[in-house]
């Protein structure tokens, strides 16, 4: 479907199918804002898509708030290419917004510039990484164009989405406050996060 202003329909999607090994604890679970994270970012894209989904392994359906829509993943052990691979096979015609569930200072006017900054003409926008400068797979508007790529490199045995991003015509932004794109992968990370999150209520 193409939205009125001639891009395909933008939908969200929400990565919280890992097995957060790094962390000891289901990543999509932390509270950082008053619920689960997994359900804050998943409000937060309801804001900028059509409609919004949470990406998960079959077995965590159940225990997903029924007033959100899953998308269990279709390819199992392919980590987050496969839950990008699964959105865009419920919907070929949509660009798919996939954000991962442990950035705990996510915001909505990062997502806002992202997608005001969409450029259909590549097959995703993205941000660059203010750690590694490197593209930000798991902030990225991908647009259908890019899933025959996301599937052959797949098939080739390649699942890092970076590597795409790398490899293939793509819009990549600097995001308006770096800060947003830090992620949480590790108790010692999340321990980083709360004293952040602690001097910024401090200040308030």
């Amino acid at each position: 479907m193409i939205s009125g202003g001639g891009k395909p329909l933008l939908k969200g999607l929400v990565l919280a199918g890992g097995k957060s090994i790094r962390m000891g604890q289901d990543k999509g679970m932390s509270v950082w804002h008053g619920k689960p994270q997994r359900y804050y970012v998943a409000d937060l894209l309801s804001a900028v898509c059509e409609e919004v989904f949470i990406s998960c392994r079959p077995e965590q359906v159940d225990s997903i708030d029924k007033g959100y829509k899953t998308l269990p993943d279709q390819y199992e052990g392919a980590g987050p290419a496969g839950g990008i691979l699964t959105a865009q096979e419920n919907d070929p015609n949509a660009g798919w917004l996939v954000v991962a569930c442990d950035l705990p200072f996510l915001d909505k006017e990062t997502l806002q510039f992202l997608v005001e900054n969409r450029n259909c003409d590549s097959i995703a926008t993205t941000f660059e990484s203010p750690f590694d400068h490197l593209p930000e797979p798991l902030i990225t508007i991908w647009e259908p164009a890019s899933y025959p790529i996301l599937l052959a490199k797949l098939n080739e045995g390649f699942k890092c989405p970076r590597k795409i991003l790398l490899n293939n015509p793509v819009t990549i932004l600097n995001a308006p406050d770096s800060t947003a794109l830090m992620n949480v992968n590790t108790p010692t990370d999340a321990e980083t996060a709360k004293n952040i999150i602690y001097q910024k209520t401090k200040t308030c």
